[in-house]
């Protein structure tokens, strides 16, 4: 323990624990994650575009951008010209989420808000076309990015954060383990509208059990031959626990 904490403790003033010897932590790569389901990769204008064009209009309704900032697109140029434009950058970092079997681009997710100073990071952005939502798939792709940021990277914190009236997101959040930490008022302004934000979190310690959990569901003995799960995250989560 570092002396500046020992002396505080000594008088008995509470502060957090000592990460007098903590170093930071890299930059996520853009290198691909490869999964059993999935491959996770850098988003690219001409090699996701129009791939990401039809699972995105499969929702009919768009209703996969009414949280999000952008969208719907109505061509695949218009699609192409956001990516070239928007996700070209290092924070918010864009990947694509490629389906193994099919080699399609079917959602997008990022890494953004990355501070690897301090250990902090969060998973953003995250749309999946039709096709993709409630999927080995879906679930995989974010296991890949947590796995990334706690297992490879050393972050100490992944968030999650979302309109407060994304009642999906919300439930997305805390079926992949995430704890809800509150709502933040009059947080931003998009699309003309007011977001009050919901912020979730994953810390480095609760990982390892969460990290069993995953590995357990998207077992393929885990589904049925029809592609059924056997048991839902949630129970492995508990069971990990406990």
């Amino acid at each position: 323990m570092a002396k500046e904490t020992q002396r505080l403790n000594d008088l008995g003033l509470p502060v957090g624990h000592d990460l007098s010897g903590w170093s930071g932590c890299e930059f996520p790569p853009v290198s691909p994650i490869e999964g059993r389901y999935c491959r996770v990769e850098h988003i690219d204008a001409d090699r996701h575009g129009g791939d990401l064009f039809t699972a995105f209009a499969a929702d009919l309704e768009a209703r996969i951008f009414t949280y999000l900032p952008y969208g719907a697109f109505s061509s695949p140029l218009e699609l192409k010209s956001w990516v070239a434009a928007y996700c070209s950058g290092t924070d918010p970092l864009f990947h694509a989420v490629v389906e193994q079997n099919s080699g399609r681009a079917q959602g997008v997710a990022s890494y953004l808000n990355i501070r690897p100073e301090i250990g902090v990071i969060e998973v953003g952005h995250i749309n999946y076309g039709p096709n993709l939502q409630r999927t080995p798939s879906a679930t995989e792709a974010m296991f890949l990015m947590m796995r990334r940021v706690f297992s490879e990277l050393g972050y100490r914190r992944c968030e999650w954060k979302c309109d407060a009236l994304n009642a999906r997101s919300r439930k997305a959040a805390a079926r992949l383990g995430f704890t809800f930490e509150g709502v933040f008022r009059n947080a931003t302004i998009y699309k003309g509208r007011n977001r009050d934000t919901a912020w979730f979190s994953i810390t480095d310690r609760e990982w390892p059990v969460l990290k069993r959990a995953f590995e357990a569901w998207l077992d393929p003995g885990n589904f049925t031959s029809q592609g059924k799960q056997k048991q839902r995250l949630a129970e492995l989560i508990d069971q990990q626990r406990n």
